[in-house]
């Protein structure tokens, strides 16, 4: 299978008044590729994938999403692109507490105004795919912790995204539902072709990723590939 490049960053740094987190950050991502982002607290894992993701912006250098430079887009025109473009997938799952997990999975696909019966047959088709199906009546304290995440899971996938990024998507499971997430990550690229970006410092989830890229003191220390010596 060829493989074009779905992300590409270059020369990305970021600071935050005095400290300069981000030190020139070269990277191309493969669409349909699980990319796995580690390193000590303070590397700069989580802002690379912020800028990466457009949740925020670099003091320097360019991103680009399939082509389009995302440092060309005024504030609204990237809200937009994120809204249809970008899932993410968070530590605490996000979820709104007043409403049930159909009408959380649909929030990304209203804020697109999409159509309201297009988004929840969307909606209930990933929620079967992820085998949750049968909870979607149900608010999220009803729900359990594996649950939750795939209602965020799901809902990351609702605008059908070009890539998903997940900052410490396990962090807060056990083990088992962790296991049953990272499975559920490499079935959506095998199925749907997904490309994904995440930050963990779950070292099976690492390991097990098309690749795997560390960060140490804002700057790439390694990049390895799966297959690769």
């Amino acid at each position: 299978m060829l493989l074009r490049s779905m992300i590409e960053a270059l020369g990305i740094h970021k600071s935050y008044q005095h400290l300069h987190v981000l030190k020139g950050i070269d990277l191309v991502i493969d669409q349909g590729q699980i990319t796995s982002i580690v390193g000590p607290s303070g590397a700069g894992k989580s802002t690379l994938l912020h800028i990466l993701g457009t949740l925020d912006r670099p003091d320097k250098g360019q991103v680009r999403i399939q082509g389009t430079d995302l440092g060309l887009l005024p504030e609204e025109k990237l809200a937009n692109f994120r809204n249809q473009k970008i899932g993410f997938v968070f530590q605490f799952h996000n979820l709104l507490p007043e409403f049930t997990a159909l009408e959380n999975i649909c929030i990304p696909g209203f804020i697109g105004r999409r159509p309201v019966a297009e988004v929840e047959a969307r909606a209930t088709e990933l929620a079967k795919l992820l085998g949750i199906g049968h909870r979607l009546d149900h608010k999220p304290a009803e729900l359990s912790g594996g649950e939750q995440q795939r209602i965020a899971v799901a809902r990351a996938l609702i605008n059908s995204p070009l890539v998903v990024f997940a900052d410490e998507p396990s962090g807060n499971l056990d083990s088992r539902n962790a296991e049953e997430l990272h499975q559920l990550f490499f079935r959506l690229r095998d199925e749907m072709g997904q490309t994904f970006v995440i930050v963990t410092h779950n070292a099976t989830l690492a390991n097990i990723a098309d690749r795997r890229i560390e960060i140490v003191d804002g700057q790439i220390d390694s990049d390895v590939r799966k297959g690769s010596v």
